[in-house]
């Protein structure tokens, strides 16, 4: 099993000979499938992104979506096109709805979403204006407080949905990967070699997801997990347990990247 892992890619700011050349690169790799963290490209584009992925790669796609998949559009409209899309597609996979994947005999595949959840660092004292909260429908306007609680919600759906699925997961194989956009540990919230600071940790971490995930390895010891996310555009590995490492992958606008090639057993 070769699996392409990717995040943050960013597709609408390349112009069509460098998408090409990105999706060039990725088809070259002959993967089995492909793992996208989220942040594919924004809510008017992102149908047509990910047909093109999948038009191109021939071979499952696994994804979740990031923060910027929903920039000009609603959470709720977004969703509902992804749905729709998913149900027609041969090869594309939306983790919110797909439930456990079983990539090998030993592995199995879950994922989410997730979203800055508020719960770490400093968010009453942060001065952070994302554009979060001026280009997706659901968080603007709202008042601090508002703000507060919609982040919250939005990060406990990752959280129940990884609390629902993970016993089973756990129970049929000896490695689950996990898949998120947005770290779940403070430790993983990579920027410039060092985790965010308190006024960015608010936004750059989901800690609701990263409690259920860290509960079910340390009853679990000996099973292993592998978190991908990104979201911060910074890079870094996180032990959180002897039986769970995080994977950041860095990113920069206009230059996707593969973050790393898996080979499963």
């Amino acid at each position: 099993m070769i699996a392409l892992w990717i995040n943050d890619i960013h597709l609408e700011f390349l112009d069509e000979q460098q998408l090409v050349r990105f999706l060039s690169v990725l088809r070259n790799h002959n993967a089995d499938c492909v793992l996208a963290g989220g942040d594919i490209a924004q809510a008017p584009s992102i149908s047509h992104h990910l047909k093109k992925l999948e038009k191109v790669l021939q071979c499952p796609i696994y994804f979740v979506l990031g923060n910027h998949d929903y920039y000009h559009g609603s959470i709720a409209a977004v969703r509902s096109t992804i749905s729709e899309l998913e149900k027609k597609s041969e090869y594309l996979y939306w983790l919110n709805r797909t439930g456990i994947v079983r990539l090998t005999e030993t592995i199995t595949l879950i994922g989410h979403d997730g979203w800055g959840d508020g719960r770490l660092g400093d968010f009453q004292n942060s001065n952070i204006m994302l554009n979060d909260f001026r280009l997706i429908e659901e968080l603007t306007g709202l008042t601090r407080k508002a703000l507060l609680k919609q982040l919250h919600q939005l990060g406990d759906e990752g959280a129940e949905y990884f609390r629902a699925l993970l016993p089973e997961a756990l129970r049929v194989s000896n490695h689950v990967v996990v898949l998120i956009h947005v770290p779940p540990f403070m430790e993983a919230t990579w920027h410039e070699g060092r985790p965010s600071e308190p006024d960015w940790l608010p936004f750059f971490s989901c800690k609701v997801v990263g409690d259920v995930l860290k509960e079910s390895m340390q009853a679990h010891t000996h099973k292993k997990m592998t978190v991908l996310c990104g979201h911060t555009h910074g890079g870094g590995v996180s032990h959180i347990l002897p039986n769970l490492v995080c994977y950041t992958g860095p990113a920069k606008y206009g230059s996707p990247r593969v973050q790393r090639v898996f080979k499963w057993d």
